[in-house]
């Protein structure tokens, strides 16, 4: 084992040389998933108000990007939105709690695009029960521009490193609107243990984690292929695909150097973070998750304006008999008894990074 992961570390340090060389610019353009990240170049290309919203809000953030929205036109200015039940996370998420989250920051951020062309939705939550459609939508005039839309498209999920540096004033009071801020450093020593921890149980329990490698696609054509799920791609992991050095078994194979790898470089990231946000609720009623969702993509926006990174590290709130433990224990750390821990992420100053990819508009249309 220990050879073949000498291997694997000479080799990503010959993809990092590869990155960095003479063709290094070609060789980046074409293992870019172009088609993949397309929908960020065709958000606000719609004349149709609710095709233009709906546009930008399949960028909003989501669990594993399952992407697990679906709309429908309804009459001239109806909207019904569905969440896809076959995108589910049954191992992760058995309760659908963070999918709901996930249309709660969708909702939010079609209503923001909304807003910006002059519509006020008018909404009406679960209208059926939880069996039926998450949401039904009339378009009105109205609607006053939000400023944290300015921040949509510069919005990240960043997973690198981030800089050993406090959040400003400035930057900590603008995220502290919506949401729990914890920058102490004490706290924060504790999260990074608690976070790491609840990380490691997620990829040592078998079923979690191959919920989580099914869905990892492998290079530039399986992104484009499948643009959801967890991208393993770019110029370098490109060269230690096409080498044979990463692979769906290896990840699957706790055993691997790769696996082995895989849980240094989750570990050196999540141990680079200066603070984190979290999102608690009094209730934990599918509303209680759809406010959550909005917060989250409030509060990411927010971060995004002031030029943070930031990464969800909810492994902790996932509810499933490995997790208990941590369950209750970043419960007793951020929340009151009764409240739900809905969100938690880590934040700080990071490196760029690239938009995930998406389906298109018109892969997520149900017909009438």
């Amino acid at each position: 084992m220990m050879a073949s992961r000498r291997k694997f570390i000479a080799l990503m340090g010959g993809g990092i040389v590869l990155a960095a060389g003479a063709g290094a610019g070609g060789f980046v353009a074409t293992r870019t998933p172009k088609g993949a990240l397309a929908p960020w170049g065709a958000a606000g290309g719609h004349a149709e108000p609710r095709m233009r919203a709906l546009s930008y809000a399949i960028l909003a953030p989501n669990p594993h990007n399952r992407q697990p929205w679906v709309a429908e036109l309804t009459d001239a200015d109806g909207l019904t939105i569905w969440r896809d039940k076959a995108r589910n996370l049954p191992q992760t998420d058995p309760f659908d709690r963070q999918l709901t989250i996930g249309m709660g920051c969708f909702l939010e951020l079609l209503r923001m695009a909304a807003a910006q062309d002059g519509h006020m939705l008018d909404m009406d939550l679960f209208p059926g029960g939880e069996d039926g459609p998450v949401a039904q939508i009339v378009f009105k005039p109205g609607g006053a521009p939000d400023p944290l839309f300015a921040h949509v498209m510069d919005r990240r999920t960043n997973r690198k490193g981030y800089e050993d540096r406090p959040l400003g004033s400035v930057a900590a009071d603008e995220v502290g609107r919506f949401g729990s801020l914890i920058s102490d450093p004490e706290d924060v020593a504790a999260l990074r243990a608690l976070t790491w921890d609840a990380m490691a149980v997620e990829m040592r329990t078998k079923r979690t984690h191959m919920e989580s490698v099914d869905l990892m696609r492998f290079g530039k054509a399986e992104i484009n292929a499948n643009p959801d799920g967890i991208s393993i791609g770019g110029p370098l992991l490109d060269t230690l695909i096409l080498t044979g050095m990463v692979t769906r078994a290896g990840q699957a194979d706790p055993e691997s150097a790769e696996y082995a790898q895989t849980l240094d470089m989750l570990k050196t990231a999540m141990d680079a973070t200066p603070a984190y946000a979290a999102i608690v609720t009094a209730g934990n009623t599918r509303g209680d998750q759809i406010a959550a969702g909005r917060d989250w993509l409030r509060l990411h926006l927010a971060a995004t304006g002031q030029g943070l990174a930031m990464q969800p590290v909810s492994q902790a709130l996932q509810e499933y008999p490995e997790m208990a433990e941590l369950y209750a224990k970043v419960h007793g750390m951020l929340a009151k008894p009764g409240e739900t821990v809905q969100m938690l992420g880590r934040i700080g100053y990071g490196p760029k990074v690239g938009p995930a990819p998406r389906w298109p508009l018109e892969t997520r249309m149900r017909d009438a």
